[in-house]
Parts: structure tokens; sequence; C-alpha cells
């Protein structure tokens, strides 16, 4: 597996690096015989430190992990056990999906956007006829998942929501973390690819 560790405002030493490396090859190797790439980059901030890892796994599988300490070993081995956790709660269907490849990983590229945040008076200088300014315009995919697989991806990669194409009607859902802890799923009742007309 490829590892980039890498630093911001903080410089990572040989022995940090190696520590990273050998600590990452036994999170993962457990659950995959070869991971694709992992990078894990460390911050500071104030005395405490934080690092955080991304580490493909397997096609369109994505696990993140991050965490804080007193020092920077400690941030990444917390943040390396997030991922061990992670992959060990959903090994066996992991294990399913990455060896069959039964259900192959189709995906369709779409456009995704960050808005400026509003943040007083600065946003609404960059805000083009009241609308916020749009900071990063890059394309991403948009996987066909089943639900179940969905939650777990998004779970895999620590993120607040997913849009994914539903295989069983081709639409367009999105699953996302309520703030009671529990999954929402959005379903838009709407015209289907699959659908045929009357």
């Amino acid at each position: 597996m490829q590892v980039t560790v890498t630093g911001r405002q903080l410089d990572v030493g040989d022995a940090l690096r190696t520590h990273v490396e050998d600590g990452l090859d036994q999170a993962v190797a457990k659950y995959f015989d070869r991971p694709m790439d992992a990078a894990v980059k460390f911050s500071r901030n104030g005395s405490e430190f934080h690092a955080d890892i991304q580490v493909h796994v397997g096609r369109g599988i994505l696990v993140h992990g991050g965490a804080e300490a007193g020092d920077a070993y400690g941030a990444f081995n917390q943040a390396a056990e997030h991922i061990a956790k992670r992959l060990r709660r959903y090994k066996r269907r992991l294990r399913d999906h990455h060896i069959g490849e039964a259900r192959a990983f189709e995906s369709e590229m779409a456009q995704k956007f960050i808005l400026a945040a509003d943040s007083g008076e600065e946003a609404e200088e960059d805000a083009v006829g009241g609308e916020p300014a749009i900071i990063a315009e890059m394309e991403t995919e948009v996987p066909t998942l089943t639900v179940g697989d969905a939650v777990m991806s998004m779970d895999l990669a620590n993120v607040p929501a997913l849009m994914f194409r539903n295989p069983a009607h081709g639409g367009l859902n999105m699953i996302y973390r309520r703030p009671d802890g529990n999954i929402g799923w959005v379903d838009p009742r709407g015209v289907r690819e699959n659908t045929t007309k009357a």
C-alpha cells in the first residue's frame, strides 16, 4: 500500500513516518490483502496534534478517521483505532464486496460545488446577486449502491451525508446522519429512469 504522510505547518520525521506505515499495515491488513493507498495528514492546533487518515481499501471503498491528542503518535494511534473499529464492524460485508465483486461498483460523474460559508460582511462582498460565492467546483462520483451499502459507505467515510443511485429503481437517493444519531433516507418520488410510460 502506498502511504503518503504530510504535515501542515509541522515537520514529519522518519520515525513518525515509519510508525504510520507500520500502524496502517496492522490496522488494515486484517481485513484487506491489498489496500490501494492511504493519506495521513498531521496538523497542530495549539497544544493538540490532529491526525486525519483516509484509506482506499478497495474500488469505491474509502475509510476515513481522525483524532486529536497531546502528541502526533497518540493522535495517529487513536485515528488508526477508529479506522480499525469501522473495518471490524463491516468486516463480512466488506469482504463479500471486495472478493466477490458480484455487485459491480458502478458510478457516474456529477458536479460537486462547495459554497463559501456565511461569515458576515465578507460573505456579502463575495456574493454575486445575493447568492453565496462558489469557492470550489469539481467532479465527483455518484455510486450505485443499495441503501445498506450506502449507509456502510457513509459510516466508513465518516461523512454526514451521501448521495447515491438506488439500483432498485435507478433514481437518486440521499442518506444523512440526523441530530439524534439515526440515519435519514431521502427517496424522492419523481420520474424514474426505469419507469415505463403508460
